[in-house]
């Protein structure tokens, strides 16, 4: 997996990110968090992943590991439900367009942090 330098978080994942990071690196079950990630799909722009969905052995493979490039993390699903319209709005106010994947990869993110 690949994590987005500028990750964006949502209010109740900023405040355990630490603990949050570590679990997901270890492999272990977490309550109620989610990965937003840049979807592979061309008529999606963004996915939303539980992450302990990623301990399934089919998400535990390289290949999907290799494509997977997260750009959000959010405690709960509203909080990644608002974290996706957060990162699609700032794109679309930055580039007039919806090319999340273009402007997070490409683009030079104006907010950091």
């Amino acid at each position: 997996m690949k994590w987005y330098r500028y990750l964006y978080l949502g209010d109740n994942a900023r405040k355990a990110k630490y603990k949050t990071f570590g679990l997901i690196r270890k492999n272990r079950f977490t309550i109620d968090t989610y990965i937003v990630a840049i979807s592979d799909n061309p008529d999606n722009i963004l996915e939303i992943y539980s992450a302990n969905l990623l301990k399934q052995p089919h998400f535990r493979k390289k290949e999907f590991r290799d494509r997977v490039y997260v750009v959000g993390l959010a405690k709960g699903k509203n909080e990644a439900y608002e974290l996706v319209r957060d990162i699609v709005d700032e794109t679309y106010s930055h580039t007039g367009a919806v090319d999340v994947a273009g402007y997070l990869k490409f683009g030079e993110r104006l907010r950091k942090g």
